[in-house]
């Protein structure tokens, strides 16, 4: 997502992947939704190029306090609405584009209150909308095969079984209830990460936020959304930061592209199959040297565009697209 919102006589940050992204959806014009408006990058960046309007949207509710010293600039052009992105065609309807920037967002991560750091202490909370369950209340509620499943599949982490274990016998002694209890437990559960690799607790945070804030399920019913909001000729653009979230993309983008179906006979011939989209991006766009020298955190971003169809929106199958099944076969780590 966007870095923090900037003072006004700040020099403004460029959110990731900003430079390609306009260049794929170019020329800008109409009605946007920035359906992740974080510290609002991709808004001002698309009112700025050309967009009538932009409607923002965001589930947590801080990004809005933070936006209150600038957002008065662009008037009406630049409306702010509190919800998630699943729900986007309710806040808007023939759109001309649509954008999510999924993940953290640097201001999250800054915020050690915010529990969503592995590098500064605080609660573990991990909550974007700051509702409901936390972090803290999976870690010590859930049990150690679902704590397993969560690490492996959400986080990839291979060592997710023995992690669990070791969350379970320490919260037998005492709650887990900061960020940094838990680091620990995950640390002595790893061997000591060798010089360029990531901080052992790196996929086991991410497990957990995304688990914490039914990440997937968002973005899937997200794309659908967009699917149902955009008019013939809409561009749907959507910036991932870690390998599953750029498969489900990658995937939703091949089931809504595809122009016939498979298999078929001279007995039953091939059903011919409408595309909801024309992908604009063959390959997911990184980013480039000079980027990666302005922000390392877009290493892993990856971004994805596609342009509406006339075909009407239908439902995707979300096995085809690969969303992670808990409980489902499969390793689940050591």
């Amino acid at each position: 997502m966007a870095p923090a919102a900037r003072a006004p006589d700040a020099a403004p940050h460029i959110p990731v992947l900003l430079r390609p992204l306009l260049r794929a959806v170019s020329p800008v014009t109409g009605v946007w939704l920035d359906g992740t408006f974080g510290a609002g990058g991709y808004a001002r960046a698309l009112l700025e190029a050309g967009a009538d309007k932009v409607i923002g949207v965001d589930r947590d509710p801080a990004v809005f306090e933070m936006a209150e010293s600038w957002v008065g600039a662009y008037g009406a052009r630049l409306e702010l609405v509190r919800g998630r992105f699943s729900q986007l065609d309710d806040l808007g309807a023939d759109l001309d584009g649509v954008v999510l920037d999924l993940g953290v967002s640097s201001m999250q991560l800054d915020q050690a209150e915010r529990g969503f750091s592995f590098m500064t202490d605080g609660p573990l909370d991990m909550r974007m909308s700051q509702e409901g369950p936390s972090a803290a209340d999976i870690v010590n509620s859930a049990e150690e095969g679902a704590l397993a499943d969560i690490l492996y599949h959400y986080g990839e982490e291979r060592a997710s079984r023995r992690i669990a274990r070791n969350i379970v016998r320490a919260r037998a002694e005492a709650p887990i209830e900061t960020t940094l209890q838990l680091v620990a437990i995950i640390e002595k559960s790893l061997p000591r990460p060798k010089p360029g690799q990531s901080h052992p607790a790196t996929r086991s945070f991410q497990a957990l936020r995304i688990a914490v804030n039914d990440e997937y399920g968002e973005l899937v019913a997200g794309l659908e959304a967009a699917e149902r909001a955009l008019k013939p000729g809409g561009q749907l653009a959507v910036v991932t930061f870690h390998s599953i979230e750029d498969r489900i993309v990658k995937r939703f983008f091949a089931e809504k592209s595809s122009s016939a179906g498979g298999g078929g006979s001279r007995h039953a011939p091939v059903q011919q199959k409408s595309a909801q989209f024309d992908v604009k991006t063959r390959k997911a766009v990184g980013p480039d040297e000079a980027e990666l020298a302005e922000n390392p955190r877009s290493r892993s971003a990856k971004l994805r565009v596609g342009r509406r169809t006339e075909t009407p929106a239908e439902p995707v199958d979300r096995a085809a697209i690969g969303m992670p099944q808990l409980g489902k076969t499969g390793r689940k780590g050591r």
